[in-house]
């Protein structure tokens, strides 16, 4: 009896080892029943998973950054009714909106037939498998990474350069890849790399690691850039928010404590805004629960 007990366990052992090389076959995405997907993998095998509750931005709770969006919409306007576009490229400082607009470019066209795909940076090296699966689809993909960065010779970073520019097939034309990036070139930069640059007469010739390092940039056709905003700026959005939140009135005190709460995270953005109003809305509320009680 032991015996046949310890047979069982090691076929047990055998069978879930097994179950990592051949996992179980996922069901088609609901390209209808869903807007926003991922790229999941199960072992050795890919599979596009829905999304079940996408974020719900819209572009009117996108402040302080209206050129980008009419750039970026104009793009994807274009992308979504058939006519050539551009990938895009979204580079700047921390908090400003550069996934919220994507995510709100989403809920815009979607009832036109816009779906995002999130892809990971460690799952770049799909990219190829990826575009495999939705060519002959009907719909409009964009592959969304976001915060991109990379160490030097990461396979990711090859991969997406293949896709955008270089590889023997062709993209499909209803894919476009949308990423963002803190950094303009999305690896880091080092003061070696500018010991082999050469001047010609008055020319300046870049050393091969630099060249190396910007031509993943190079091969998105829109650049869009963000900045830090200003403290008008800023209080503008929170104001914004507060609204949002049920708070009509910026009191100086509300302004006191919005300029603190940035000056404590070293920033003010979009995304620090929105947070202190979270916060400040939260705590008034409470107070009042707590006043009655």
């Amino acid at each position: 009896m032991n015996d046949l007990n310890q047979l069982c366990n090691r076929v047990d052992r055998l069978l879930d080892h097994l179950e990592r090389f051949f996992p179980s076959v996922q069901p088609e995405p609901d390209w209808q029943a869903a807007i926003a997907f991922r790229w999941r993998r199960q072992g050795h095998v890919g599979y596009i998973q829905s999304v079940i509750h996408p974020d719900r931005i819209t572009f009117d709770a996108l402040y302080g950054i209206d050129d980008q969006k009419q750039r970026i919409d104009q793009n994807t306007q274009q992308f979504v009714w058939g006519f050539s576009a551009n990938n895009v490229l979204l580079t700047g400082a921390r908090g400003t909106g550069k996934s919220s607009l994507i995510k709100a470019l989403l809920n815009k066209y979607a009832s036109e037939g816009l779906r995002v795909i999130e892809v990971e940076k460690h799952h770049l090296v799909d990219l190829h498998e990826i575009v495999e699966k939705i060519y002959r689809r009907p719909e409009r993909f964009i592959l969304f990474c976001d915060d991109l960065s990379f160490e030097s010779n990461e396979p990711g970073y090859k991969a997406l350069k293949v896709v955008l520019d270089g590889s023997i097939a062709t993209v499909s034309d209803n894919v476009l890849i949308y990423a963002t990036s803190n950094r303009r070139h999305m690896v880091p930069e080092f003061m070696r790399d500018n010991l082999d640059t050469r001047h010609v007469g008055e020319e300046v010739h870049p050393s091969e690691a630099i060249e190396e390092k910007i031509s993943l940039s190079e091969r998105f056709g829109l650049w869009v850039s963000f900045y830090p905003f200003d403290q008008d700026h800023y209080l503008e959005i929170v104001r914004y928010w507060l609204t949002y939140f049920g708070i009509n009135e910026m009191t100086a005190r509300i302004r006191t404590e919005a300029l603190q709460w940035a000056l404590e995270r070293g920033s003010r953005s979009g995304r620090v805004a929105w947070q202190f109003a979270r916060d400040f809305a939260g705590r008034q509320k409470s107070i009042g629960i707590s006043d009655r009680l």
